[in-house]
């Protein structure tokens, strides 16, 4: 079941920024008020993903309006985002080529993806990117 993770759209120098009170280090940006909340989503799903893969404990979402106010934050907008919580893990075999299989695994060391994290995050954000062209 998709939980909803409140987020805070907050002015940056060159557009918005986008954080979670619930999950520190879950942050996002976007030129307009929409793109944040649109790569919003994107951020906190692989966020989530990446606390299961490594077992760390994903909290619950607060309610919206218990979050307080920070004095030093130039409130854009309150959401809630949706996340849908892991699920049970399959094993599947695949077959790549070998210099984009070195590749990916370079880059997931650089950005603290496993190999299946990577691929899963980067099969979401084309079926993301699909709707939102359809």
């Amino acid at each position: 079941m998709a939980r909803y993770y409140p987020a805070i759209i907050e002015r940056a120098a060159d557009g918005y920024g986008v954080f979670f009170p619930d999950l520190p280090g879950c942050t996002s940006a976007g030129a307009t008020v929409q793109d944040a909340a649109e790569n919003a989503e994107e951020a906190l799903q692989a966020h989530i993903d990446l606390a299961a893969e490594h077992g760390d404990p994903i909290p619950p979402p607060s309610a919206l309006d218990a979050i307080p106010r920070e004095s030093d934050v130039i409130e854009v907008a309150r959401v809630l985002v949706r996340a849908d919580p892991p699920g049970r893990s399959v094993r599947v075999n695949i077959t790549l080529q070998e210099d984009l299989l070195a590749a990916m695994e370079r880059y997931a060391s650089r950005t603290g993806y496993s190999r299946c994290g990577l691929l899963a995050q980067a099969v979401r954000e084309r079926m993301r990117r699909d709707r939102a062209a359809a």
